[in-house]
């Protein structure tokens, strides 16, 4: 349930700046007044524990923030800037009089007006090389000539979308770039309700203050995933959540799913889940139930959607659900921070809050015609870029399964690794390898030395920077292949290297092939003839994992740095095999 502004406001004035590990400086540029909505912003920052600092550009003065070098714009240097132009603001008197032209003029003018906002993008982008959030334009319901509207040549509904085309074609190449659908969210929540004409008319006021912390929740869906917020895994229970009914009671034939109006809903819900495992949300079981029973409707009933492969974890049994939740995270090994908790029991919702605070427990209702809503109104699965990585992650978490299936069946790791066929290729970091680099260095946090967080912006720079050396590693075996999970930066100076990030995903920990990618670096070192190879471990609170990797590797600790000198011969690690793109 979403608060009134009255609360949002009154909220905001006991939030002060504190030491957060995540700081977001934000910048609000807007054609009209929104007052209101830089205080849901510093709420809701506050309440995912990010510290929220903003600049709030003067009324109607976009133009001049983006246009003056020396405007409090950059002078702030937003992290992300949302542009807020409002349809009546850039059609001016076209607005109410649009067929006071010809055709052939509202396209030219359709043309300047884009012309203007394109000006504006790219003056942004070499002023200020961060992220830009511009919303589009809302189509309005009226039109003065009526029910003839779509019979008029370029009319005046036509233009506006002519105009959002033309800025969705333009963006669709600007990796920092993104637009807010502001016309979707007008439809979704109702132009009669988004647009209040007496608050219009009081103070130019274009999105109504109730519709303000609606409006606040779609654009932190941004500032989520440019720090690493943004949730990955889906926890979820089966009876009366994935079906209706208890399928050990109520049998196979008896549970509700697909036929009734409810059995219908649960199918929804499903479907949707399915649509965003395709996107590379991971789906696990936490369930208290017969496993027979419960695997047979996932294997064999004909209205199921998701089947065992679309799991990445399946804990189906009597253990106490906070329990099962650890080992979920363990066998996954993914932070509590990274899931959604899904299941209809009050006692089990209000179990796994109070355990587990980081995790994003779901008030659930007993209707399950809400569950699909429920699941789309979330902007906890936003992603700025969606990487191949992505969209293949739930394939990779069911190889996982079979990889730790198929572990239980050796008796020792020597023999594991050896017969696993890992295979390890360096690439080189291009357009298509900048968006996973950058997203694992804001998403890795146990195997990572420095836990440097760098936005694609940010990766482009040490790219075109010949002080720099940018790659990543892409790791395959024989159960498939686990992408791009390996990703560094070293920085050249003086005849030294030094390691500014080394990290790998969790998903390939433990299997050498964090020695192979370092053996690389270092085998390149040599032969570029540098003398010394430097690296840091800064601690935190996850990256134990990587505590011991430099020392073991046979990195001396000098200072706060740790030195590996080049005089020996460089070994790969023996049971894997090594690729150079």
């Amino acid at each position: 349930m979403e608060k009134k502004l009255s609360e949002y406001l009154s909220l905001a004035k006991n939030i002060n700046i504190s030491k957060n590990e995540k700081k977001i400086k934000v910048g609000i540029l807007g054609s009209f007044t929104l007052n209101g909505l830089d205080e849901c912003l510093k709420v809701k920052c506050s309440e995912q524990n990010i510290d929220y600092e903003s600049y709030i550009g003067n009324y109607n003065q976009y133009n001049q923030e983006i246009l003056n070098s020396e405007s409090g714009l950059y002078k702030f240097e937003p992290d992300i800037t949302f542009l807020i132009i409002d349809n009546r603001t850039i059609l001016g008197d076209l607005f109410h009089n649009p067929y006071s032209v010809s055709d052939k003029k509202r396209r030219e003018i359709v043309d300047e007006k884009f012309g203007e906002i394109k000006n504006l993008i790219e003056i942004f982008q070499e002023k200020l090389n961060k992220k830009l959030v511009i919303c589009n334009f809302h189509i309005p319901y009226f039109s003065s000539i009526g029910i003839i509207e779509n019979k008029s040549d370029f009319g005046f509904h036509e233009m506006i979308n002519e105009l959002n085309k033309k800025l969705v074609n333009f963006v669709k190449v600007k990796n920092s770039i993104f637009i807010f659908d502001y016309n979707q969210f007008v439809v979704k929540h109702g132009e009669k309700n988004v647009f209040n004409y007496k608050q219009f008319f009081l103070g130019d006021i274009k999105i109504a203050f109730d519709y303000i912390p609606f409006f606040a929740n779609d654009l932190i869906g941004y500032i989520k995933p440019i720090l690493g917020l943004n949730k990955k895994c889906i926890v979820l229970d089966l009876d009366n959540t994935l079906w209706g009914g208890i399928v050990g009671e109520d049998g196979f034939d008896g549970i509700e799913l697909g036929h009734s109006s409810n059995g219908k809903a649960f199918v929804e819900f499903q479907k949707q889940l399915l649509s965003l495992w395709q996107q590379g949300i991971i789906l696990a079981i936490n369930s208290k139930n017969n496993l027979d029973d419960a695997i047979k409707v996932i294997k064999e009933h004909p209205d199921m959607i998701l089947r065992e492969k679309h799991f990445a974890s399946i804990k189906i049994n009597w253990n106490d659900k906070a329990q099962n939740l650890v080992d979920i995270s363990e066998e996954i090994n993914i932070g509590f921070n990274s899931m959604v908790f899904f299941d209809d029991d009050k006692l089990n919702q209000e179990r796994i809050r109070n355990e587990f605070p980081e995790v994003l427990t779901i008030d659930l209702p007993k209707d399950p015609s809400q569950y699909t809503e429920i699941l789309t109104d979330l902007n906890d699965f936003n992603v700025l870029q969606n990487t191949e990585e992505d969209s293949k992650r739930g394939e990779m978490y069911a190889q996982q399964r079979q990889r730790n299936q198929f572990k239980e069946t050796v008796s020792n790791l020597e023999q594991f690794l050896n017969q696993l066929e890992i295979k390890v290729k360096i690439k080189k970091s291009n357009e298509f390898t900048i968006p996973r680099i950058s997203q694992l260095t804001l998403k890795t946090n146990q195997f990572n030395l420095t836990t440097r967080r760098y936005q694609e912006e940010d990766i482009k720079k040490f790219v075109n920077d010949g002080n720099y050396l940018v790659g990543c590693a892409q790791v395959t075996d024989k159960f498939g292949d686990n992408g791009i999970t390996g990703a560094f930066i070293v920085k050249k100076e003086n005849n030294i290297w030094t390691l500014d990030t080394f990290l790998l995903s969790c998903r390939v920990m433990g299997r050498g092939v964090e020695d192979a990618i370092l053996s690389h670096i270092i085998d390149d070192a040599k032969r570029n003839n540098v003398k010394e190879v430097k690296a840091e471990f800064i601690h935190t609170a996850k990256n134990k994992p990587a505590e011991n990797f430099l020392k073991d590797f046979g990195f001396i600790k000098q200072e706060n740095y740790w030195n590996y000198k080049l005089n020996n011969d460089v070994e790969y690690p023996n049971h894997l095999e090594m690729e150079v793109e």
